[in-house]
């Protein structure tokens, strides 16, 4: 495959085919060999094939292969040109995002009443495969048409949470009645719960600030302690993936459209099966921005309890919650021309700069906080959106993984994966100490580099680094 260099860490895929646009990659000399090993930039090619997209088919600095769309591909298309939306551009985990809480901890505090605190998350955050919930099943179905708004009218979390949360929280345009009866079942009875992989429920330290003014508005310092919560939409949004995309690749062959990949399925937004897609995918999002508020205010009545206060005394109030696999309707500018455009975010955050009017006002000076974990046992990060993002405001979501879970089950087990992490000042309360293994840190890419790479190249500027003190994982 050619690739060109265009400047440092961005490279060019050029159209080659049926490609309607280049590729572009953004990446280091590092990142760049990772991604060629296990045949992302190809899906990065295939994209560039749809019907549609505009200025090119995006990578970001945590590529890795995916289903379809390559994970940390981004790629938006034109609506009122014949753009169409693929499910293979969002992934199965609908809404998977993280949330970030900070508190008036510091690590004292949590040295403090370590195990006591460790061992109250660990007994309220259900994790696993299957069932396992906080809220009322029957919340469910209110959860699909208002998000984080029902959970929060049933008494879970702060009305100050939805000021911090993309879209505040519910997703418009939701269709509860595209939601199958199959992916109801699913959903039911994982409302409140982190699920399994590589999904998560941290303490963490703020051990750098790197833009005072930034952190000083999202409310972090050094030395605070905070809660990061990283998990999507369950079962529910597995589902609804795999019955609309059986939808689509019946479908697509009605409107012409011929894709190099089955997995690149799609249809016209502006057709009935692109609009019922779009709204069970924002039904199935609601779910995923319940699911996170819910065990924000569980990981707040748990570190209440640990330390013999009320919740409102902890200082646990929301920093963002912002998703990395979703698909959105937005207007971008496009050769001089505004238009609307159907952004695909596949494990890619959204990344607004200072000013952009979705933002709640308190954070419009600084822009969006995007929230970059790594993987267990190692740093996180809190970056800002920037002005005159290259790609459709979207940056990073995380470290990207670069070896299989099967082949990361080799290297050592699960238990050896905890006392690692354990000799190196981290509790860990893990769902399953057997899965441990597949989530070792050697698993993934360094996020460090990952995060330099988009500070860089103008995805999102640097504003705090994060280091584990705990985990409960999945």
């Amino acid at each position: 495959m050619e690739l060109r260099k265009l400047a440092d860490d961005i490279w060019e895929i050029p159209k080659t085919g049926g490609m309607r646009v280049p590729g572009r990659v953004f990446a280091s000399d590092a990142l760049l060999v990772k991604a060629r090993e296990d045949r992302a930039l190809t899906q990065v090619q295939n994209v560039a094939h749809l019907p549609g997209i505009v200025e090119a088919s995006f990578a970001m600095p945590d590529i890795h292969w995916g289903y379809g769309f390559p994970i940390g591909g981004v790629a938006a298309t034109d609506v009122e040109a014949g753009g169409v939306v693929s499910p293979g551009g969002v992934g199965f985990d609908i809404c998977c995002g993280v949330r970030l809480l900070r508190s008036r901890f510091d690590e004292a505090d949590f040295e403090a009443r370590r195990d006591r605190l460790m061992g109250e998350l660990d007994a309220r955050i259900p994790r696993g495969l299957g069932k396992g919930s906080i809220a009322d099943r029957t919340l469910v179905r209110r959860v699909l048409r208002d998000g984080a708004r029902a959970v929060l009218d049933a008494g879970y979390g702060w009305d100050s949470d939805l000021e911090r949360c993309e879209e505040r929280g519910t997703s418009p345009g939701a269709l509860p009645e595209a939601i199958s009866h199959r992916a109801l079942q699913r959903g039911e009875g994982q409302l409140g719960s982190l699920g399994a992989g590589n999904h998560f429920l941290e303490v963490q330290i703020v051990d750098e600030v790197f833009d005072a003014e930034a952190a000083s508005v999202f409310g972090l310092s050094a030395g605070m302690v905070t809660v990061m919560i990283h998990c999507g939409s369950r079962g529910l949004g597995h589902q609804t993936c795999t019955d609309q995309l059986a939808v689509m690749g019946a479908a697509m062959h009605r409107y012409g459209i011929e894709v190099p990949d089955r997995q690149l399925a799609a249809v016209p937004v502006r057709s009935p099966e692109g609009e019922r897609y779009l709204g069970a995918m924002a039904a199935s999002a609601n779910f995923a921005w319940a699911n996170r508020h819910v065990l924000a205010h569980e990981a707040r009545e748990g570190f209440a309890a640990a330390f013999g206060i009320v919740p409102e005394q902890t200082g646990m109030q929301l920093v963002f919650d912002v998703a990395h696999n979703l698909a959105k309707l937005e207007r971008h500018v496009v050769d001089g021309r505004e238009r609307t455009l159907c952004v695909h975010r596949k494990g890619a955050t959204r990344a607004f700069g200072p000013g952009h009017p979705e933002l709640p006002e308190d954070l419009r000076t600084v822009g969006q906080p995007v929230i970059v974990p790594g993987s267990m046992g190692t740093a996180s990060w809190v970056l800002a959106g920037v002005a005159n993002n290259p790609a459709f405001m979207s940056a990073a979501h995380g470290a990207g993984r670069m070896m299989s879970r099967k082949k990361a089950k080799k290297q050592q087990s699960g238990a050896e994966v905890r006392r690692s992490l354990e000799a190196r000042g981290i509790s860990v309360r893990p769902g399953s100490v057997a899965l441990l293994s597949e989530e070792a840190p050697y698993a993934y890419k360094d996020v460090d580099e990952v995060v330099e790479v988009a500070h860089r190249v103008g995805l999102a500027r640097k504003v705090a680094k994060l280091r584990p003190i705990g985990v409960v994982k999945g």
